[in-house]
């Protein structure tokens, strides 16, 4: 059988999908699924206290549904791969957005903490198999030269989702009940589904291979207790947590060994022998630590130091959206004129840069100052984390895609919670351990991580001048200039 060549879309089009355009169809509709994910899990922070009111239950027990939610989506992470591959893409996806609506109905017809403990176990299930599978059905639908507008335009839930998810979170507990924070993704979910089925093509199973179960439970536990690890630790720092961070890491050392002896492990490490895949996991890590924790600290900032309220709070820290918007009609451009190792190398610095500045921020700080900040932040993270996603499937061959989406996926949910648990740290040192936030210790931890945000330079630094052109459509205009120049010989 001919191997189809990657990135590019299946032969088996049909004529409905194929009169459309793909590089805006495909993202979009995954989209829509992501973005009830990313602010469902963000919205319910805010409704905690009322949650806990209704359930009768102390509002710290209610943390323990954003944990295992966390914990849940760790742990199946690596699942998603492997069931793409056996049962199909898009099969699958509609499968996570079909369970992730009906664990929402679940959460809203909770009446007690442990039903919706359960719930959001569910949810977490859900949302492990729904954005690699997205990303997944993104790579295989779209030419690999429009990948980069068809990424831009799928990242918008990751940009947009958390930082309206407080906000949508306040106002729907404030003027209705919170029950709606879940009903409310029944018609999003209904609609994604319909959407996916009708206007996205059937993605066939690839080759069938034997469920590396050894490896699952390597992958899944490890990344399970990284993550719970992190999270606990980032709630008040004890040893247990730290141990538990510590056994995660080990048994994913396991996971590493029992990999290099076992030809259909569930997470392929031989992928980091492709330069781009290995700088955008490993400098994307590094940098991806911001990602975790920017959204931790600006918001406690504002309203522990400088007694914002959260809806001020809220509105100041959204225009990193508006940002994010503004990139997404820029980024083909700028990876077209300077290809993807400059943008990356010297992005990554002006984002770090960007951030070093919220250590500026004091109570005296006009909003306009910090507003301004913030919203060339955005535009500049949005820019680093559209560029990384897409130069991971640069060199990936067809049969590869699933396990990369899977894997990149797992190095990001480790590097945002190391991102909320170094945070954390930081801000118990610089306050001297009194549990006071002082506006020093913000100005401390921001410079901190933004060090190590810049640190991932040295990772694009080793990219080659070319690497990604294919995706960029630097290539074109390479061939193109010689083109010209000899038509423009010939006419003279």
């Amino acid at each position: 059988m001919a191997r189809q060549e990657p990135g590019l879309p299946n032969k088996g089009l049909n004529r409905k999908t194929a009169k459309l355009d793909t590089r805006k169809t495909v993202p979009l509709i995954v989209a829509s699924a992501l973005i009830m994910q990313q602010i469902d899990s963000t919205a319910i922070a805010t409704a905690l206290p009322t949650i806990a009111d209704a359930l009768g239950e102390p509002p710290l027990a209610l943390h323990s549904t954003i944990t295992v939610y966390v914990l849940s989506l760790g742990v199946f992470l690596p699942l998603s791969g492997w069931l793409a591959d056996r049962f199909g893409a898009r099969l699958v996806f509609c499968s996570a957005i079909a369970l992730f609506t009906f664990a929402s109905l679940l959460c809203a017809a909770s009446t007690s903490l442990t039903m919706l403990i359960a719930a959001r176990a569910l949810q977490g299930f859900g949302g492990a198999l729904m954005l690699p599978t997205a990303r997944l059905i993104l790579v295989r639908s779209v030419p690999r030269e429009e990948l980069v507008s068809a990424m831009v335009l799928m990242s918008m839930p990751a940009v947009v989702g958390p930082a309206i998810g407080p906000l949508l979170g306040g106002f729907i507990t404030g003027v209705s009940s919170w029950h709606w924070i879940f009903w409310i993704n029944l018609p999003v979910g209904i609609v994604a589904i319909i959407l996916t089925l009708a206007l996205i093509d059937k993605i066939p199973p690839a080759e069938r291979t034997s469920f590396d179960f050894p490896g699952f439970v390597f992958t899944g536990a490890g990344i399970g207790a990284v993550i719970f690890g992190f999270d606990s630790f980032a709630r008040g720092m004890n040893s247990s947590a730290l141990i538990l961070a510590v056994v995660g890491f080990s048994l994913l050392g396991l996971y590493i060994r029992h990999a290099r002896n076992t030809p259909n492990a569930i997470l392929d490490l031989k992928l980091f022998r492709y330069p781009t895949f290995r700088s955008s996991v490993t400098g994307g890590s590094l940098f991806r630590i911001s990602m975790g924790a920017l959204p931790f600290m600006l918001p406690l900032l504002m309203q522990e130091v400088f007694h914002y309220t959260p809806l001020q709070s809220g509105a100041i820290t959204f225009v990193s959206t508006i940002g994010a918007f503004g990139m997404r009609t820029m980024t083909r451009r700028i990876l077209r004129r300077f290809g993807f190792r400059n943008v990356l190398l010297w992005n990554a610095l002006i984002a770090s840069v960007s951030m070093a500045l919220l250590a500026t921020f004091t109570p005296a700080t006009a909003p306009a100052v910090m507003v301004a900040i913030i919203l060339l932040g955005g535009f500049f993270r949005a820019l680093q984390f559209t560029s990384l996603n897409t130069l991971t499937f640069a060199e990936t061959e067809d049969a590869e895609m699933s396990h990369a989406t899977s894997l990149s996926q797992m190095a990001q949910r480790i590097a945002q919670s190391t991102g909320v648990a170094m945070s954390a740290m930081l801000l118990h040192y610089f306050s001297g351990g009194s549990g006071t936030l002082t506006n020093f210790a913000f100005a401390m931890s921001f410079v901190i991580i933004a060090i190590i945000s810049a640190s991932s330079c040295f990772s694009f630094f080793r990219l080659s001048e070319t690497a990604g052109d294919v995706l960029s459509g630097r290539n074109k205009k390479v061939k193109e200039e010689p083109i010209a120049a000899e038509q423009a010989d010939a006419a003279e």
